[in-house]
């Protein structure tokens, strides 16, 4: 299974690393973190050397409650970004987090690779018709109702079937569109309770029926240190242990903030297959 960004090929059928960049000043774990350019190319650096193949960027924060900001706001945090890095880092295969069409026309449109969209098309109904024209690859995410109000909708009649009946909707609307490199994220913390986000995991293989690929973003979320009574800061090792399921239940990219520990990950599991 393989995506186009830029005219390079992506295989997937060996798990890729996509790290976060947050440049919002409220995310739940590196909210204002980086606050100059200096702090910015350096953690790109550091993602990139621990091997990377995407980097996320976004410039609004999605966690639960999260203050909306206007598309204007959301540009101005996010080109000028994109446009540093690919001067330091050419190569670099930027996603940008947005689920906003003319972010993600303009995100493109400077550089980036792919977008990523929390609510897969359903709260721009330009976004799907815009991938299109831009034809780039293009992660959609399970979650219902918006940042602001998703942790109220967590009733599901059975969340996989209703999952997988959600994916099955909007990929068939994707297609109807040419759009052809589609990845799949089933939104773990988005309008999922904590038991829920467990039972997701649990069954995650289910989601290969689909034929796509599936992104997991399990990187310092409640699931964990609500679990484990801990903080966001602490739940690396917790993070690195989903981690690992995910990818045995078929995850092909893991969205994290800590690049190397994912890797590690993906190496030690490639050397069990190989065996």
């Amino acid at each position: 299974m393989t995506i186009n960004c830029k005219g390079n090929l992506i295989d997937l059928s060996t798990p890729k690393v996509m790290g976060i960049l947050n440049l919002t000043p409220d995310s739940f774990y590196d909210g204002g973190k980086y606050k100059n350019e200096s702090d910015i190319l350096s953690q790109v650096y550091i993602m990139l050397k621990s091997g990377a193949t995407f980097v996320d960027i976004g410039a609004y924060s999605s966690r639960p409650n999260a203050t909306h900001i206007e598309e204007a706001e959301e540009l101005k945090r996010l080109l000028p970004i994109i446009s540093l890095i690919i001067k330091e880092f050419p190569e670099i295969l930027i996603s940008i987090d947005t689920f906003r069409s003319q972010v993600a026309k303009h995100g493109i449109e400077a550089g980036a690779a792919l977008i990523n969209d929390i609510s897969a098309g359903k709260l721009d109904e330009n976004m799907l018709p815009t991938i299109a024209k831009l034809k780039v690859p293009y992660i959609m995410m399970h979650m219902k109702g918006t940042p602001q109000t998703m942790q109220q909708q967590t009733d599901y009649k059975n969340l996989m079937k209703d999952i997988l009946f959600y994916f099955s909707e909007r990929i068939a609307k994707a297609h109807a569109l040419g759009i052809i490199d589609v990845i799949i994220d089933p939104g773990f913390g988005f309008a999922k309770t904590t038991e829920q986000n467990f039972e997701l995991l649990k069954h995650l293989e289910l989601l290969k029926t689909l034929d796509k690929a599936i992104l997991t973003g399990l990187s310092r979320k409640s699931m964990i240190y609500k679990t484990l009574k801990n903080a966001p800061k602490d739940a690396l090792n917790g993070t690195t242990v989903l981690n690992t399921v995910a990818l045995q239940k078929g995850a092909s990219i893991l969205r994290v903030h800590d690049v190397k520990e994912a890797m590690e990950c993906v190496t030690l599991l490639n050397q069990l297959k190989a065996v």
